[in-house]
Order: C-alpha cells, then structure tokens, then sequence
C-alpha cells in the first residue's frame, strides 16, 4: 500500500507541469511578451496577427465645431489571452485617457465580438461591437443614433494593416452606409518589436500546418502559402498554385499523419519577408504499417498585408 501511494505521489508530480504547460503553453511569457496564437483557436483569431504587439499612434477626434483637435500620442498594444484564443488590447493616451477591449470570435456566428472599456467612462456594463474582417480591413458595428435621432451605427474600421503598422477609423454610418461620418481616427506605426511578432505568428502559422496535417484538413494546409506561392518536393519539380500545391499535399485514403512537428533552427525577419530553417519530424500509417521519418527544411515567408504566409517551401528526409 505505501508503494502504491508513493507511485501515485510520484506520477502526480511528474504530470502536472505537463498538464499546466498544456493549458498556459500560448500565454504571455519573457519568451513571447505577447502571447502566442493557439492553433486550436478559430482561425480568424488571427485576422489580429498583424496588429500584435505594440505601436506609437497619433490619435485625432472632432471638437465640438466640427474641426479635428490637435492630435495627441497614444500607444496601442495587442496581445494574445486565454492560452492564445483570444485578443487583449490597451491604449495609453498622453491625456490620461485609457482604454482597452477583450477581442473574442463566436465560430457559431461567425462574429468577432469586442468588449470596450475605459478608464474616462468605467462602467458595470461594457458596451459591445461586433462585425467580421472585411477584405484587408477589419469592421466593427455598434447601433448608435445620430444626434438628429436617425437610426445607425458606431463603425470601427482597422485599414492599411501591414508589418509597419495600421489605420483606424470611428465613424457614424446610417444602416446602409451611404452617410459616413467620421469622428475620430488613430495613424498607427509598429515599434521596433515588429520582427518579435512575425516570429510568433510565423511560429503559430507553423503549429497550424501540422495540426492540419495531422487532421488531414489540406485546404488549410494550402491557404497558409501566398497566391504565387512555390514549393520545392524532394525529387519532384517546383510547384506553384492553390490547386496543384493541395493536389501535392492531399494523402492518398489510406494514409494518415498520427503527427508532425517543424522544429526552427532560425527564424530571421527582414520586412515584410523572413527565412526559416530547420528539421522536421513525424509519425505516418497506410495499410501496411506505421513510419517514423524526418528532414530538413528551408521556408520564406511573405507578409501578405494582413498575415504571414509561406512563400517559397523546400524540404527533404534525412
């Protein structure tokens, strides 16, 4: 009997960090000061990829007269919460004036819903917009009245989104967008901690192909390469195009991927193109038994505007 406690005792202790690191694997750390994107999240929670991280702006609202006061500096810094499935924002206002949102996406709605807060106006009840990624532009809706009383919305608008930075708009709409008044607009540039979040996205994006892989989702696995995407087979000429790359990447029925893992030697970001380089390993089965295998690897990744996505592909086993 006291064996048995003991060997309990023991597997308890031995566990535990395992399961802890399962569930807090994507937080913030002194590794990724900004989270990482969990790929078990919805894949639209990386419609914020690009804006992760922390950028000096420029923020302007309307006076009372209908001109736009002097602008004054914020800072404006995402992160990933919730292991990676969701976004945290903060402003930091030179007035004082702070702000932040709890950015979460409803798979059942298709939604992003984003929870606002401020320390100017706090609140028991948070008010709520919600809207999906348009295009290249992310847009928000709140209902909110003209002051003639006309129905329509608050729109939130991010543009111009790229490794450099971002646009954002406030402004009133009426219901079919027709009447657009803006009253409050933010010019935004990334800090020097641009490469620090391209290499937690490239690194997530990474995660992301294997565990479609492993799900033997290809069409996922083909989205993360850009448009004029090429990769590099062993033994096999250069491909390029969504269908012929799916094609390449789709397993015949009686194969299946138990596991696959890309291991980074490097990852090195100059604009908006990085190179990433190192192993891979992993765990396949057919019809006539199971196979362990693992190569090497080369990759260049292309910032797209709105997330990064591999460009150039070429790998072979070792």
């Amino acid at each position: 009997m006291k064996f048995q406690l003991l060997l309990v005792s023991f597997l308890l202790y031995a566990v535990t960090p395992l399961a802890q690191q399962s569930y807090t694997q994507y937080e913030v750390s002194s590794e990724n000061p900004y989270g990482l994107l969990n790929p078990n999240a919805p894949q639209a929670v990386a419609d914020y990829a690009p804006l992760i991280g922390t950028c000096d702006c420029l923020s302007e609202t309307r006076n009372a007269d209908q001109t736009w006061a002097a602008p004054q500096q914020m800072t404006w810094t995402f992160k990933y919460i919730m292991n990676g499935t969701a976004v945290q924002d903060e402003t930091l206002k030179e007035d004082g004036s702070h702000s932040g949102s709890i950015r979460q996406f409803i798979a059942d709605s298709s939604k992003w819903y984003v929870h606002y807060y401020s320390s100017a106006s706090p609140t028991v009840t948070l008010p709520v917009w919600e809207g999906t990624k348009r295009g290249d532009s992310i847009v928000l809706y709140r209902e909110q009245k003209a002051p003639n009383g006309m129905d329509g919305f608050f729109r939130l608008t991010f543009s111009d989104i790229s490794s450099e930075g971002f646009e954002w708009e406030g402004a009133w709409t009426d219901p079919k967008e027709q009447v657009v008044f803006p009253t409050w607009r933010i010019h935004c540039k990334k800090r020097n901690t641009t490469a620090v979040s391209a290499e937690t996205e490239i690194r997530a994006n990474s995660r992301r192909f294997s565990k479609a892989y492993e799900e033997g989702d290809y069409q996922t696995m083909t989205e993360l390469y850009t448009e004029d995407a090429y990769i590099f087979p062993p033994n096999s000429g250069m491909i390029s195009g969504a269908a012929d790359i799916l094609k390449k990447w789709t397993l015949p029925k009686d194969t299946r991927i138990l596991s696959h893992k890309a291991t980074p030697t490097d990852i090195v970001v100059h604009g908006d193109f990085a190179y990433d380089f190192g192993t891979y390993e992993g765990i396949s089965e057919d019809e006539k038994g199971r196979y362990q295998w693992k190569g090497k690897y080369v990759i260049v990744w292309k910032f797209t505007g709105t997330s990064w996505k591999m460009y150039l592909d070429i790998w072979n086993r070792i």
